[in-house]
């Protein structure tokens, strides 16, 4: 891991020389093929890391090399800033070109960038100052350096240079002020720090893992002595179990006689509200064809109106009790298994347990006595759909009045037969709450539940 972090970061700054973009993703990408097959690479390896283009790409030759020069300047050498500027003489006043090199605590210039014919030092410390000049002498951008026994005029290429030199400078005098190492000295011991931060947290991660698989096997200890108490548990739970076996066969064949009760019951239902659908069906066929050809009736079809939505609350009514039947059916079927599990309990809790069965069969009765009660709501919503239909039949009487009186004005009397079956369910106001298929897979589930029922 810290060798990974150390070539990150000399990745980072070659690819910054060059003046690329970031390329944090392909480093990451990278990194976990690297330590998932050791710790770190040779420097033949960094070499030819460098030179296959994975994160130079798009780069010359001559710009990865200006790129590592720049690097190794940075990191070994301690340069932070070197190039070509003139200089101002002391005794001459003439202008000189010279390479300068700025380092922590001093800039030197030479006659090139071959460092071979050294000209002079500028000793930098905290009180040093640097400031831009304006134009003169037919040399711009200028700025000097002050010391306390001299100072030095120099003039950069461009404004740019210019500026990038006095901030070089300015923050190296800065850093000499309050005793501060080097940015990239300090940026060192931040990474070194964190990577002994790191081994401590992956050592301690490592005790804990270790920590938690002793607990683990601890627990499969545990876990396979109480599995053994279950499966003695269990065989003697099966002794009892032969013993109670002939009072749950005698529950089972009360329970199936009450269930044959209700599905007959259930089933004249259906056919009852099959047959009524079927009548409402052609009744609504019959409506719309007279609202297509005599909207002028629409006051007397209010009538119908109404009565279709009492009609739909009956049929609401009707579906409700249902699911009430089915959800009482469902409670006795779970009073039903209660009672199972609690014949299958051990010999020492059996008086319990027969105390409990006569509770829960008293529940049982009140249970079959809401049913009955069911039933009676059942029936009176029958009546009241008998009711709505009646009323139905009166608005339809009233409908025909009026076409006959519509027909003897307007001498337009034609028989009006009922329409072709449609599959779909409508009414004078738009289409019904559900449609036949709706009804059909209404007719479907309820047959599916008297038979899981059964």
């Amino acid at each position: 891991v810290c060798i990974s972090v150390q070539i990150e970061y000399l990745l980072k700054k070659l690819t910054e020389a060059m003046g690329a973009g970031s390329q944090q993703e392909q480093f990451d990408h990278y990194k976990i093929a690297l330590n998932t097959s050791r710790e770190g690479l040779s420097a033949w390896e960094l070499i030819d890391l460098i030179g296959s283009g994975q994160f130079s790409k798009g780069m010359d030759q001559q710009t990865v090399s200006m790129a590592i020069n720049e690097v190794f300047n940075e990191l070994i050498l301690d340069v932070l800033k070197q190039g070509y500027m003139l200089k101002k003489g002391h005794k001459r006043k003439n202008w000189t070109e010279r390479w300068f090199v700025l380092k922590p605590n001093i800039i030197s210039y030479y006659v090139s960038e071959d460092l071979k014919d050294k000209k002079g030092d500028i000793i930098l410390d905290g009180n040093c100052c640097v400031e831009a000049l304006p134009d003169k002498d037919g040399k711009k951008c200028l700025f000097v350096i002050k010391c306390l026994d001299k100072s030095f005029e120099i003039s950069a290429s461009d404004k740019k240079k210019k500026q990038e030199w006095i901030q070089a400078i300015q923050t190296t005098v800065n850093l000499l002020r309050v005793g501060s190492p080097p940015p990239h000295k300090e940026a060192r011991q931040k990474r070194k720090e964190l990577r002994q931060k790191l081994l401590a947290e992956q050592e301690e991660l490592e005790r804990q893992m270790k920590e938690l698989q002793t607990a683990n096997e601890n627990k499969q200890k545990e876990l396979e002595t109480v599995r053994k108490q279950l499966e003695a548990a269990a065989a003697r739970a099966a002794e009892e179990e032969k013993k109670r076996l002939q009072t749950q066969v005698e529950l089972q064949d009360r329970f199936s006689l009450e269930l044959e009760r209700e599905k007959m019951v259930r089933q004249k239902m259906e056919e009852q509200v099959a047959q009524k659908s079927s009548e409402l069906e052609q009744y609504l066929q019959r409506v719309r064809e007279l609202e297509e050809m005599y909207k002028q009736l629409q006051e007397a079809l209010e009538d119908e109106k109404q009565a279709r939505q009492d009609e739909e609350t009956v049929r609401k009514l009707q579906a409700r009790l249902l699911e009430e039947e089915s959800a009482k059916r469902a409670e006795l079927e779970k009073w039903h298994l209660q009672q199972q599990q609690t014949i299958q309990m051990t010999e020492a809790e059996k008086q319990e347990l027969e105390n409990q069965r006569m509770i829960k069969e008293r529940a049982l009765q009140v249970a079959m006595q809401q049913l009955e009660q069911l039933e009676l709501e059942r029936k009176e919503a029958l009546e009241q759909y008998e009711e709505v239909k009646k009323k139905l039949e009166t608005a339809a009487n009233n409908t025909k009045s009026w076409k006959d009186k519509v027909a003897h004005h307007e001498g337009l009397i034609r028989l009006i037969e009922p329409g072709s079956k449609n599959p779909h369910l409508i009414t004078n106001w738009g289409p019904a709450a559900f449609t036949e298929a709706e009804l059909e897979q209404r007719q479907k589930s309820w047959k599916g539940k008297k038979a899981t029922s059964e």
